[in-house]
């Protein structure tokens, strides 16, 4: 099976997770990071069925939407459930969740009038932001003491998250601090755990500068 992930040189969640599981999984894809000048000429092209990206192609074969890669990924690494339809669904509404957090934050990082902005990032912080991920937290705090998302080993909800949150408080986000996550103990924990991983820890030393 030929694998090829397009996808820029960014480490946002929506291709790190599927990117991270391949890698974590053992299986051997073409990690394409195109420049804008070639996702233009990709569009043109119509490589992305809808006009945006991932997009992973598989022999030639497009899948679109981030969660439908991200499960397929999962499902070829072990990181996605097949026998348990519940832990399954689970997964997906992680990965739902998340796409939901990143359209919550979308007004709000897309504003160009700077008081506008101010305000609005300020909303996302104090507000906005610790109701959702307050939601993740509760997640984790149903899931009993696995220290992941779903069942008691990881899977693409878990790297969706950590890639989500490590996004949100990394600090790149002007007006979002980057200790948005201790008034969340089990998120912050997760972070630590998933991020201290040794397949993690070395795909963030090759990948990540």
């Amino acid at each position: 099976m030929k694998l090829r992930l397009i996808y820029p040189d960014i480490p946002f969640w929506r291709a790190e997770t599927s990117r991270l599981a391949l890698f974590i999984g053992g299986i051997e894809f073409e990690d394409l990071r195109p420049s804008r000048e070639e996702i233009l000429e990709m569009k043109t092209d119509g490589i992305f069925p809808f006009g945006q990206f991932p997009v992973l192609q598989v022999d030639g074969k497009t899948i679109a939407q981030t969660g439908a890669i991200a499960r397929f990924c999962g499902k070829l690494s072990g990181l996605y459930p097949t026998k348990d339809d519940f832990a399954a669904a689970k997964v997906d509404e992680v990965i739902d969740l998340a796409t939901d957090i990143t359209m919550q934050m979308r007004p709000a990082l897309r504003e160009t009038d700077p008081k506008v902005r101010i305000e609005m990032r300020r909303e996302l912080s104090t507000t906005i932001l610790p109701r959702w991920l307050g939601f993740l937290d509760k997640l984790l705090q149903d899931n009993g003491d696995t220290g992941f998302l779903v069942g008691d080993s990881i899977s693409v909800a878990d790297l969706a998250v950590w890639r989500l949150c490590a996004w949100i408080s990394g600090g790149i986000i002007d007006g979002i601090p980057i200790n948005l996550l201790e008034g969340f103990p089990l998120l912050s924990a997760h972070q630590s755990k998933i991020s201290n991983l040794p397949k993690v820890m070395e795909w963030i030393k090759r990948n990540h500068k």
